[in-house]
């Protein structure tokens, strides 16, 4: 089992990611915008964080930045989770510190199997 964070900002795709989730046996923990996220991140430290890239308050490269320059999280994998999917946006988000991307809407299957590999990859923090 899995603890995952969601940021994300709409509630439909909020009930499906979660819906998902907890249908594979994984925990979900929801966050609505970019600093609920950041502070559930540091109280929770999830095995992976799934984020949302345009959230209301900060974008979520932003946040994902914010959360490889902590020490403490840096080492949490984080999934960028967007509509965009043009060959620039993918170079964007790796840039940004993200370990991965799904576009939306997500496919179920190909959604859990990136989830999965990305937390299998996950180094221990120090």
């Amino acid at each position: 089992m899995l603890r995952v964070l969601i940021i994300e900002d709409l509630p439909v795709n909020m009930l499906l990611m979660v819906a998902v989730l907890q249908r594979a046996g994984h925990e979900a923990i929801e966050a609505g915008t970019a600093a609920a996220g950041i502070a559930l991140a540091r109280e929770q430290h999830p095995d992976v964080i799934l984020m949302d890239i345009q959230l209301p308050d900060m974008d979520g490269l932003a946040a994902t930045r914010l959360l490889k320059a902590d020490p403490v999280l840096r080492a949490i994998p984080v999934i960028a989770v967007t509509a965009f999917a043009m060959k620039g946006d993918e170079d964007e988000v790796f840039a940004a510190g993200c370990d991965a991307y799904v576009t939306k809407p997500i496919r179920y299957k190909e959604f859990l199997g990136e989830l999965e590999a990305v937390a299998a990859r996950r180094t221990p923090a120090p």
